[in-house]
């Protein structure tokens, strides 16, 4: 073959050559370009969570009640979990599997074994699976010490945790959320929507060799905070009362009880102690899911003779009695339309005035009474007072109790409401009464939460602070006297007296329901009542469920004597300088 030929055969092949390349070249960067690259991309790019923070629930004072801390979730890429270098101070280390995963599972408290398993097991169902996650919400500690491993196919994000620092102390407020981090009882579902973070998201490209590609990150969607709920409770004040009530509870063998602690100016709520209290940390360790919650908003109960407060102040409202008025009140009274009415004790023919009916707690001396109202009158100042609807506290699943309207009262009813009988009330609508009896007539909204501060200061959600005229002022003002001197001369006088200041109070007892429509042999009882009687600052309300060793109000009373006590001391009230009133009891 002449030279010619052989030049003319090499352009011809070098040609063919070129033209294959060409066309190849053609087809990636151009026909599949983009194909190509989206599948480079997902074999390099890699998206995950970036979560934001759930916000704090605060006491009335900026303490922590329930924040959010960092925690971090283990995962690590299976196909490229294979045996590395690592190198410490010069020196080579030849790292298995094995070696690795028994490393892994001494922080997180695995055996080596279920470490080595995950891998098989995410390779068996996806041979190229690069994340299967190992742990979840692991503390800082053992992050530090994962990360000190410097195992190249480990990886440790971000995601924060619950942590409640005060442990039971307010545990069945503030509420808890999941392992998953939702919301499940207490303020931290009723406020939700103040405290919910929202999650973001970013992307970023790694090599080969799995390990993370510097400066490649991209934010996708970026992260937000949630906001804190601002409560009006003080904890130093909530872990006192939930100290003594616990106490009282097991002394007295009480299958369970509240305490409310609310101020009379403002309504605001500083202590709401129950018992049995829950930890939010260790949520498992409270059996009863009952137990979980707070009854003093979610468990309703006839309220017994606490609630003859509110028929005294009717009825001195409406004009048609004094504390001075007199009636005969017998053990048993058989009004005109059927009903039978009888005092939880058998006595003769008592001369009382309204002031001595409430000193002897008579349930046929207040029906005397009751009786010169309408029962419609009675209806609308029970409505007034808050019974029959849920408070203004916002705290979820709370109980409006039972006021059935006056037209469908029948012949008990109409008088068993005047004692506490034939309706239900929470606790906190209790303590609400003695609020606006002890306020002038003027009941404020109950207020558990101040408000949302959002991230940058604002305070929002600001519950309202004006109250509203339910009786006159003289006609609350007679009312507390009354109520003081239950409180100076029933038969615990010398159980709960406060040295120093004048209070203002009235015990309970009621039968308990058995849940089907009857009574328990278990009653509630209950003390209610507030202080200082002449200048009214703070109530303080007790109830113990079913006080096996001791069924009466002397349960409550030494409960009711140390809080109020508690409190008084600790918000420096002014000592009572005026004598109290001395109403005659009978005539």
């Amino acid at each position: 073959m002449s030279s010619k030929r052989r030049i003319a055969a090499t352009v011809v092949v070098l040609v063919a050559i070129i033209g294959v390349f060409v066309v190849r070249l053609v087809d990636i960067q151009v026909v599949r370009a983009d194909t190509l690259s989206a599948d480079s991309l997902g074999n390099r790019s890699v998206e995950r969570t970036v979560y934001g923070s759930r916000g704090e629930i605060l006491d009335a004072n900026g303490v922590v009640m329930a924040g959010t801390v960092m925690r971090y979730d283990v995962a690590l890429s299976p196909k490229n979990a294979t045996t590395f270098t690592r190198t410490v101070d010069d020196v080579d280390t030849t790292i298995t599997v094995a070696d690795a995963a028994a490393e892994i599972g001494a922080v997180i408290g695995q055996s080596p074994e279920k470490v080595v398993a995950l891998i098989k097991e995410s390779l068996a169902d996806d041979p190229k699976s690069d994340y299967a996650v190992v742990a979840k919400k692991i503390d800082v500690d053992a992050f530090r010490a994962l990360d000190a491993l410097d195992i190249p196919w480990l990886y440790l994000y971000q995601n924060p945790g619950r942590v409640y620092p005060n442990g039971a102390v307010a545990g069945n407020i503030v509420g808890f959320v999941s392992s998953a981090g939702e919301a499940q009882a207490g303020l931290e579902v009723g406020q939700d929507a103040c405290l919910a973070s929202h999650n973001g998201s970013e992307t970023y490209e790694r090599g080969a060799d799995g390990v993370r590609l510097p400066q490649s990150t991209v934010t996708t969607e970026a992260a937000s905070d949630g906001s804190d709920v601002i409560t009006t409770i003080d904890s130093d004040l909530q872990f006192f009362v939930q100290k003594v009530l616990a106490e009282q509870a097991q002394k007295t063998g009480a299958a369970w009880g509240n305490v409310i602690v609310q101020e009379v100016k403002t309504g605001k709520l500083v202590a709401v102690a129950d018992y049995p209290s829950v930890d939010p940390n260790d949520v498992s360790a409270t059996t009863n899911p009952d137990d979980r919650g707070s009854r003093a908003f979610t468990a309703s109960y006839e309220p017994g003779s606490t609630f003859k407060a509110l028929t005294a102040a009717s009825v001195l409202d409406a004009g048609v009695a004094t504390p001075e008025s007199q009636v005969v009140a017998p053990y048993r009274y058989l009004p005109e339309n059927g009903a039978n009415i009888n005092d939880s004790s058998m006595h003769d023919d008592l001369r009382l005035t309204l002031s001595g009916v409430l000193i002897e707690s008579s349930n046929t001396g207040t029906s005397l009474f009751g009786e010169r109202l309408t029962d419609q009158q009675r209806y609308d100042y029970m409505t007034k007072f808050g019974v029959g609807t849920e408070t203004e506290s916002g705290f979820p699943g709370e109980d409006p109790g039972i006021l059935h309207p006056a037209e469908k009262w029948d012949n008990q009813t109409q008088y068993a409401t005047m004692f506490g009988q034939g309706l239900t009330t929470t606790a906190l609508q209790v303590s609400s009464i003695y609020q606006t009896i002890a306020n002038g007539g003027v009941r404020m909204p109950v207020q558990l939460v101040s408000g949302c501060r959002t991230p940058d200061g604002t305070l929002t959600d600001v519950p309202a602070a004006e109250g509203t005229q339910v009786v006159s002022a003289e006609a609350a003002r007679d009312t507390a006297d009354i109520l003081e001197m239950v409180y100076q001369k029933a038969w615990l006088a010398d159980t709960w007296e406060i040295p120093g200041y004048r209070a203002a109070a009235k015990t309970g007892t009621a039968q308990m329901p058995d849940g089907n429509g009857g009574y328990s042999k278990g009653y509630l009882v209950s003390v209610s009542g507030f202080a200082p009687a002449d200048d009214p600052q703070y109530v303080v309300s007790v109830s113990l469920a079913d006080p096996v060793n001791m069924n009466s109000s002397a349960a409550p009373a030494p409960v009711f004597q140390e809080v109020m006590s508690q409190v008084l001391k600790k918000y420096r009230a002014v000592p009572s300088g005026a004598a109290a009133p001395d109403l005659p009891g009978t005539w």
